[in-house]
C-alpha cells in the first residue's frame, strides 16, 4: 500500500510542484535519481558558472538527523500542498498520527510517549516524505543553486554572488527550525572551485563563521579537490580495492571456490572502481586510467577477476552509453534538461552516423569538455 502511494500518487506529484516547492533539484528517492545524476548536474552547474566566474563556492551542509526531526505537522502542511487526492492526504494524517513508544528495561516498561516527528524507519512512505519536507528548501538570490540529495545539501554560488553567502546559509538554518531540523554548522565544508588553467583575477572571499573551508570535498562519496579534480578520488578507492583484494586472498586460502570469489570481485571491488564513473570520468588524467589499467592486469594475474574483462576505458564508455540512452529517450529524466536541443526539421544535411539526435552545441572550453552531457554529446566527433 505504501509503495502504491509513492509510485501512483506522490512521484506524479513531483513533476508538477505548487510554486512554493522544487523537486527538479532533488535527486533521491524518485524515478531516474541516483548519486550518478546528482554529480553530473553538480559538476554541470559548477563548470557552467566557472565560464564566466574566476570562482565558484559550494557549501556542503549537514543536518543532524534530519530523518529523526522531521515535523509531522509541517510535513502534512507541504502534503496538503501537493496535487494529490483527498482520500491519499487522509490516509497519510492517518499513518502518522496517533504513534507512540516505550521504553521496556529490566523487566519495566515505561509510560507511552506520542511520538511527533521523524520519518518511520524502514517505511515505503519514508524516503519520499523526506523528499517532500525538503521541497520548499530554495536559493534566496538569483543564479544561485542547490543539489539535494535526500538531506546531502549543496548549496553552489557563483563569485558575483559571494556577498550572499552568509545570508543563503541563515536562511537555510531558518528553514531547518521550522521543520524542526538543525543545521550543524560544526560539519558543514565550505570549498572553492577554480579553473586551473586560468589566473584567478579576484580574491576569493573570507571563510563564512562557523565553516570550515577545505581544498578536498567528498561530494555523496566522489572525492574533488579545488581545482576540479579526481585524482585523488582514485587514489583512494585504488587504496581501498587493494585491500579488498588481502581479503579475498585470504578468503581464497581458507577454501573460496574461484567463482565465488570473482563473484565477490565483481560486487566490491567492479562496484567501488565504477561507482559514479559515468559523473567524474572526464575529471581524470591519462595517468590516473592508466593507474586503474595496472589495477584491473594485477586482479587477472591473481584471478580476482576473469582474463577477458575488458580495459577501463572501454568499461566506462559502457556505462555512459547505457546511461545517455535513458536520458536521451525518456522526457521525465532528471538530466534531460542538460541535453541541447535536436535540429530543426528543415535541416538535411548529409553528417555522418551519430550515436544521438541531438544539436552539437558551440564549444565551451575544456572544462566543459570535462562534463558527462559534453562528452558524451561531442563523443566520436573529432
Amino acid at each position: 500500500m505504501e509503495k502504491t502511494v509513492v509510485h501512483s500518487f506522490l512521484y506524479p506529484a513531483f513533476l508538477c510542484p505548487p510554486p512554493t516547492m522544487n523537486f527538479s533539484d532533488q535527486f533521491a528517492f524518485r524515478p531516474t535519481g541516483s548519486t550518478t545524476a546528482a554529480i553530473i548536474n553538480l559538476l554541470h552547474i559548477i563548470t557552467n558558472m566557472l565560464l564566466f566566474s574566476p570562482y565558484v563556492t559550494v557549501i556542503s551542509l549537514d543536518f543532524s538527523k534530519a530523518f529523526d526531526m522531521v515535523r509531522h505537522s509541517a510535513l502534512l502542511d507541504k502534503l496538503n500542498q501537493l496535487d494529490i487526492p483527498d482520500t491519499v492526504y487522509n490516509w497519510m494524517v492517518d499513518v502518522l498520527s496517533d504513534r507512540s513508544h516505550c521504553t521496556v528495561y529490566g523487566g519495566q516498561t515505561s509510560s507511552q510517549k506520542s511520538i511527533t516527528a521523524g520519518i518511520i524507519q524502514g517505511s515505503g512512505i519514508g524516503p519520499a516524505a523526506y523528499v517532500v519536507t525538503a521541497g520548499d528548501l530554495k536559493p534566496i538570490t538569483v543564479d544561485n543553486k542547490l543539489i539535494k540529495f535526500a538531506d546531502d545539501t549543496y548549496l553552489i554560488i557563483p563569485a558575483s554572488n559571494c556577498h550572499t553567502r552568509s545570508a543563503e546559509v541563515d536562511n537555510i538554518e531558518h528553514w531547518a527550525q521550522i521543520n524542526n531540523l538543525k543545521l550543524n554548522k560544526d560539519k558543514s565544508k565550505e570549498i572553492i572551485f577554480t579553473d586551473n588553467r586560468k589566473k584567478l583575477n579576484a580574491m576569493p572571499p573570507l571563510p563564512i563563521p562557523g565553516i570550515v573551508r577545505v581544498t578536498t570535498l567528498k561530494i555523496l562519496g566522489v572525492t574533488l579537490t579545488n581545482g576540479l579534480s579526481a585524482s585523488n578520488h582514485i587514489r583512494e578507492i585504488i587504496t581501498n580495492c587493494a585491500q579488498t583484494l588481502h581479503a579475498l586472498r585470504v578468503l581464497r586460502c581458507h577454501g573460496l571456490p574461484g567463482d565465488a570469489v570473482q563473484t565477490v570481485y565483481r560486487a566490491t571491488v567492479i562496484a567501488k572502481l565504477f561507482y559514479a564513473c559515468c559523473a567524474w570520468s572526464g575529471f581524470i588524467s591519462a595517468s590516473d586510467r592508466k593507474r586503474v589499467d595496472a589495477f584491473l592486469r594485477r586482479s587477472k594475474r591473481c584471478g580476482f577477476c576473469p582474463p577477458d574483462l575488458p580495459p577501463f576505458n572501454y568499461l566506462i564508455e559502457a556505462q555512459e552509453d547505457r546511461l545517455f540512452s535513458t536520458i536521451n529517450h525518456n522526457p521525465q529524466h532528471l538530466l534531460h534538461y542538460l541535453l541541447p536541443p535536436r535540429p530543426a526539421a528543415s535541416q538535411s544535411y548529409d553528417l555522418r552516423h551519430r550515436a544521438h539526435n541531438r544539436s552539437l552545441p558551440d564549444h565551451a572550453g575544456h572544462l566543459m569538455d570535462s562534463t558527462y552531457i559534453s562528452r558524451i554529446i561531442f563523443k566520436d566527433m573529432y
